[in-house]
């Protein structure tokens, strides 16, 4: 098959090279000339993601995958069209921004020709598929859904630096606006995936048909907002646990010996792409789930309770060096979406604390252009909030930080043993231990 995929980022690109591993004709379209460079060299764009190098470095020799800016260049002629552009989220309405999106959208459809099949990998709120890109692919190109060319939404279910492990793990979920839509969804990602067997599951591992869009692209948004939700009701518990006492892990892990309790962990922040982000995604849809609300709310709240916490230690903050160790959104990831160090840097600021961000992935001017000052370890420090729990972390101890007189865990990762005789807090740990 030729097939084009649109929008060469940290999922995207993994897609298209998964595509031509399994032998068929890629074009990739990205608007970053940059991105569209080094694919056409062979070399990965980002760093981290597993054995995309080694299989860029065996494919576009090959011809089978390549990029460019331009969708003239890749959509015409192609049997399957697959977007994965990032879709935004207003942080003050919780509104979904559509720009880029409908920018792609528009673009493809402006060469979209009779035959192809049309995808969605992004994630979206219920309905958008159907009453959004439907209508504005038809308007465009002058094509008509279900007769010139066949529109579906199957969602990425990936996590970045395991793709093409998780490509094979997961069922894909399909859900088109036609049966005839649906069939061919199943024959394409039939012919570009391979799956693991997976007898845990009730049916066999493969390609599943949710029998409409609606269907699918709730599938994806109920169980990211599931974790959101419960997260959120781990905090709950935590911040109680704190008032009384209690260590909260403890109770997680007494409670999940039982098989119907599945308690996640507490912590100072819930980041990244997919889980901040697709609860108020769900919302937009509807507005009537107080819970996904509430469970938001608090999360994003945690942070600025964290800090709030040690400043209740300490006594006052202002004029304290305070360093937030790690700036990545969770550990052994370079990258910073929705991160809690943002919220943590701020509310240590508004305290009057000179404030100081470390991450073993960063270089100083990296962290730099984020308008943080660097803190290496050795150097002296007041206050100390590990807020991605990297490997590096664990090992932690107060000689690393000198003059630390409080370290707060926000994700439990470091070693009690480790911090006697130092003023160590642990969210939902139930005491101050020292």
């Amino acid at each position: 098959m030729r097939i084009a995929v649109i929008a060469l980022g940290k999922i995207g690109l993994p897609l298209a090279v998964q595509f031509a591993d399994r032998g068929h004709d890629v074009v990739g379209v990205d608007v970053n000339q940059a991105v569209v460079d080094l694919v056409n060299a062979g070399s990965e764009p980002f760093p981290g993601e597993a054995h995309l190098q080694e299989k860029l470095s065996e494919l576009v020799p090959t011809g089978r995958l390549r990029a460019t800016t331009d969708y003239a260049d890749a959509v015409p002629g192609a049997d399957a069209v697959v977007i994965v552009v990032p879709l935004f989220v207003n942080d003050s309405t919780w509104e979904p921004d559509f720009a880029w999106m409908d920018a792609a959208t528009r673009s493809l459809a402006e060469h979209l020709t009779p035959g192809t099949l049309v995808s969605y990998e992004t994630t979206l709120p219920v309905g958008t598929t159907r009453t959004r890109w439907k209508p504005l692919i038809e308007e465009v190109s002058g094509l008509r859904e279900g007769t010139d060319f066949h529109l579906v939404f199957s969602p990425e279910r990936v996590l970045t630096g395991r793709v093409f492990a998780d490509l094979r793990k997961y069922p894909k979920l399909v859900g088109g606006l036609s049966a005839e839509g649906a069939r061919r969804a199943t024959e394409f990602y039939e012919q570009v995936l391979e799956f693991d067997e997976r007898p845990d599951l009730a049916r066999p591992n493969g390609v599943w048909d949710m029998g409409s869009t609606e269907a699918s692209e709730m599938a994806k948004l109920a169980e990211t907002t599931y974790r959101d939700v419960n997260i959120g009701l781990a905090n709950q518990f935590a911040l109680f646990a704190d008032r009384i006492g209690v260590d909260v892990y403890a109770v997680i892990e007494a409670s999940n010996s039982q098989p119907y309790s599945h308690i996640h962990r507490p912590g100072i922040a819930v980041g990244g792409h997919c889980i901040p982000v697709y609860p108020r995604l769900y919302l937009s849809t509807d507005g009537d789930a107080e819970i996904v609300r509430t469970a938001r709310l608090l999360n994003a709240s945690m942070p600025e309770r964290t800090v709030a916490h040690a400043a209740g230690v300490l006594g006052d903050l202002d004029g304290l060096t305070a360093v937030v160790l790690g700036a990545a959104y969770r550990g052994g990831v370079k990258e910073t979406a929705f991160s809690g160090v943002f919220a943590t840097v701020e509310a240590l600021r508004e305290r009057g604390a000179r404030v100081l961000v470390h991450d073993p992935l960063y270089t100083d001017d990296e962290l730099g252009r984020f308008g943080w000052e660097p803190y290496h370890l050795g150097d002296t420090v007041d206050l100390a909030i590990l807020q991605a729990d990297h490997a590096d972390y664990r090992s932690l101890a107060p000689a690393d930080l000198p003059g630390v007189r409080l370290l707060v865990d926000g994700r439990n990762a470091t070693d009690a043993a480790s911090w006697k005789g130092v003023p160590r807090l642990v969210i939902g740990g139930g005491a101050l231990a020292a």
